[in-house]
């Protein structure tokens, strides 16, 4: 059996494996929470460029769109897959918890067909708005300014799903235009998709997303002490905001390079968190 690389502390449990192979090992409804931001099936081979001296304010050199191997899914590949980690979810997270889903137009179609099929209840859409999108460079088409977030609970029909209601209500976000103190949030937000220094510190992912619009999704959702699942980790950007929010966390990445820096990532945060409790060591077992 090959080794498994991992990351272990007594708040984090991070592993270079197969998000499908690792949840299989994984006891029923032992999280409390899940955000996944899956591969999208949005990569293709086509490699677009803005020549220098352009006059697009924050986009200084070139920007380039790469192809990632770890989203080249398409077709019936996508939706074969996302019944796979849904079927998952299902199994691990609890009625009284939440699955959070990250999508866009090349995947959230699927999403929302297999949540109905799996008979996972879809609690709300969220429309986030990205009010600093890039530009659409072919001139083809208008520019994508969104992405879709599902709020999904496995109770069965029982919806005992926990929400900080309250708390939430209450809330003011600096950053969102449309979220006054003291009125229900709404399901779309405005949340820039800028990141702050400390977030690429260590590097970056191509579908990273800002800190702050994770800890949202905690704060709505989330109870301290509780467990969150996070299948494809990328930069570790979840995982971030569930130790803020005081959860115990387990991932799983594929990518050697995204592993490390999510692993850089936290041990830097929980140095801030709890400097006493931190081995600091990655080891293979």
């Amino acid at each position: 059996m090959n080794e498994i690389k991992r990351f272990e502390t007594e708040q984090v449990k991070l592993y270079l494996q197969d998000a499908l192979e690792g949840m299989a090992m994984l006891p029923d409804q032992s999280f409390d929470l899940a955000i996944v931001d899956p591969p999208y099936g949005a990569s293709t081979k086509a490699v677009w460029k803005l020549e220098q001296g352009h006059n697009l304010p924050g986009f200084g050199g070139q920007w380039d769109i790469a192809s990632h191997t770890w989203d080249e899914i398409s077709g019936i590949e996508s939706f074969q897959f996302t019944l796979l980690w849904l079927t998952e979810l299902k199994r691990l997270v609890k009625p009284t918890g939440s699955i959070w889903i990250h999508s866009t137009y090349h995947n959230s179609g699927w999403v929302n067909v297999a949540c109905q099929l799996l008979e996972l209840e879809i609690i709300n859409e969220v429309v986030w708005y990205k009010r600093n999108a890039f530009p659409n460079l072919s001139g083809r088409r208008l520019t994508a300014s969104h992405e879709t977030i599902l709020w999904v609970h496995t109770g069965n029909g029982k919806r005992e799903y926990y929400f900080n209601y309250e708390q939430v209500k209450a809330k003011t976000f600096p950053s969102d235009s449309l979220k006054k103190p003291g009125k229900q949030l709404r399901t779309v937000w405005d949340i820039p998709n800028n990141k702050k220094r400390e977030e690429l510190a260590f590097g970056k992912h191509p579908t990273q997303k800002p800190l702050r619009l994770s800890s949202r999704l905690l704060f709505i959702s989330a109870q301290k002490n509780g467990r969150l699942l996070v299948p494809f980790v990328g930069s570790g950007t979840e995982i971030i905001a569930g130790l803020r929010s005081g959860m115990e966390c387990t991932g799983f990445e594929t990518e050697i390079e995204y592993f490390d820096l999510a692993c850089r990532r936290i041990k830097e945060e929980m140095s801030q968190l709890q400097p006493m409790l931190l081995p600091g060591l990655f080891s293979s077992k």
